[in-house]
């Protein structure tokens, strides 16, 4: 963690989680966000099947009969008085995305380095919001997402949803 916590707002766009698809190809699941904002283009993150499941079961509020990872990271934080402020995806290199989470504790503000995945996962648990960077958004991976995301759907008729 780090006291550096300033990242102008206007150069972020917030992200709200659309769904979480599988990807029947491989076994990961398609995280698919969309623009708080309105627009019409998706932003999508591969995640592994488990941490899709968390971040499906933090979108559907369902509650395990004992914590899970994030429910228990998130219970630290209110035991201790941590606030989440917000998530920013902030890099991509070959693909892979990069996530810091915001922190404030008694006045203090936090980062941490975090998988997207785990990030968003806390974040809709915390009711967080959650943040791309302009340029992230602009080399988001593929060209024609909408497109792709439409054909990858049409395949997975009759088959549930994640």
């Amino acid at each position: 963690m780090d006291g550096s916590s300033s990242q102008p707002s206007d150069s972020l766009i917030q992200l709200l989680v659309d769904r979480v698809v599988e990807d029947p190809t491989t076994d990961t699941r398609i995280l698919v966000l969309t623009r708080a904002d309105g627009g019409t283009e998706h932003f999508m993150v591969w995640v592994g099947s488990s941490e899709g499941e968390a971040i499906k079961r933090a979108l559907d509020t369902s509650v395990t009969p004992r914590p899970m990872s994030h429910d228990l990271i998130k219970s630290f934080g209110e035991h201790l008085g941590i606030k989440m402020e917000r998530v920013v995806l902030t890099d991509v290199k070959s693909s892979t995305y990069y996530a810091t989470v915001f922190l404030e504790n008694k006045g203090v503000a936090r980062t941490v380095d975090a998988r997207p995945s785990d990030a968003i996962a806390l974040a809709l648990r915390c009711q967080a919001p959650i943040y791309v960077t302009q340029d992230v958004w602009r080399r988001r991976s593929g060209q024609q997402l909408d497109t792709w995301l439409a054909k990858l759907e049409t395949k997975n008729i009759g088959a549930q949803e994640v």
